[in-house]
């Protein structure tokens, strides 16, 4: 299936500086390993979103905040709303970096609510915390709230999944009463990892009780507890609710070697995942999909796992063996090589107790079934 990517380079001015995790050199690894591979289709370069658009789901207070903070004086009170602090630090064009990322993910889900494509990639974007008064997490603006925004004015119901390693929080919170709108998010335990929210109990209010739905998994899950616990829950929740359009954030920050967080699938889960969103969307959307990127610390894992996600949502084999000219290229820029195959080069590790966090995920997926049931009619 053709598979638009949507990216430009200037994604890569959203930079909170060389010591933050959030660090815009992934996007460009990425790119450079399509590139090499052959793989680099013309990519759709999106306009940025506008001040109005952005504006769909956050407050002019906060926008006002970041358009000061771009101009490099962020207001005192900038840190109620989560500027000018650690996880979000204030620099210069700020705002337009956020635009721009906003405006490639309305871009794709203006691309699939038009019928121009089926499926979309987004090669960047996936800032799920962002909230309507508050920057959070490394997430200045939530691009995903506003294309779900758009997809919803264009009549569609929107089925979200987060496979992020941490809780899509600032999607869930903005769609909270929406019943067209189904919110999906597995995560880490917020008992353990930012944002602390994500229970099971969180499934929405009013109208939209019910339409959030979370599975929190327990530190050092593995791939098959993961892909065990997405079974259970993913498949029945979107055929009982029936979307027209899927939107994930494929966050790469489950991975083993995540350094901000303690869930250990590999690269051969992710594979197994992305084929099975694939074919979820395919089943319940007609095909219709909107993809973005979002966490990843790890530059070397998260490189692999992305550009795998790019290959596979364009419907191309996955090489094991990478390009050596991309290899040589990375180990003198970074000063160590990247791993050469597209894969882990080790199997799972193992864990002592792994049949206790095994058993404790299937509960919680258990209990959020026996919650959601007398909604799934």
């Amino acid at each position: 299936m053709d598979c638009p990517l949507v990216y430009h380079p200037a994604y890569q001015a959203y930079d909170f500086g060389p010591r933050h995790p959030f660090s815009p050199v992934r996007l460009e690894r990425v790119w450079t390993l399509l590139e090499a591979l052959g793989a680099a289709p013309e990519p759709v370069a999106p306009p940025a979103a506008t001040p109005a658009e952005v504006r769909w789901v956050h407050d002019d207070a906060l926008v006002a905040q970041v358009e000061a903070a771009s101009d490099g004086a962020p207001r005192p009170d900038a840190p109620r709303y989560g500027l000018a602090t650690p996880d979000v630090p204030a620099f210069e064009g700020m705002d337009a970096a956020a635009r721009l990322l906003v405006g490639g993910t309305l871009h794709a889900a203006r691309l699939v609510a038009s019928g121009a494509a089926v499926r979309v990639l987004q090669l960047g974007g996936g800032l799920h915390h962002a909230q309507q008064a508050l920057a959070s997490g490394f997430c200045v603006y939530n691009d995903l709230a506003v294309a779900i925004h758009h997809l919803r004015r264009e009549g569609l119901r929107v089925a979200y999944l987060d496979v992020d390693v941490h809780h899509g929080d600032g999607v869930q919170w903005l769609f909270y009463e929406d019943p067209d709108v189904l919110t999906i998010s597995l995560h880490e335990s917020g008992r353990y990892l930012f944002p602390g929210t994500g229970g099971v109990f969180e499934m929405g209010e009013d109208a939209g009780t019910g339409y959030a739905l979370n599975v929190p998994l327990e530190p050092f899950t593995q791939d098959a507890s993961y892909l065990d616990v997405f079974e259970r829950v993913v498949p029945h929740a979107l055929a009982w609710f029936r979307p027209d359009v899927l939107v994930v954030q494929c966050g790469a920050d489950a991975h083993a070697a995540d350094p901000l967080a303690h869930l250990l699938l590999t690269t051969h889960g992710y594979e197994a995942l992305f084929r099975r969103i694939l074919a979820l969307a395919d089943v319940h959307t007609g095909g219709r999909l909107v993809l973005t990127l979002g966490g990843g610390y790890d530059l070397d894992a998260t490189t692999r796992i992305w550009t795998m996600l790019a290959l596979l949502a364009r419907g191309l084999d996955l090489p094991e063996r990478l390009p050596e000219t991309w290899l040589h290229r990375w180990t003198d820029r970074q000063g160590g090589p990247p791993t050469p195959t597209l894969h882990d080069p080790e199997a799972e590790r193992s864990v002592a107790n792994r049949a206790a966090i095994e058993d404790q995920n299937r509960r919680v997926s258990t209990r959020l079934l026996e919650l959601a049931a007398p909604y799934w009619h």
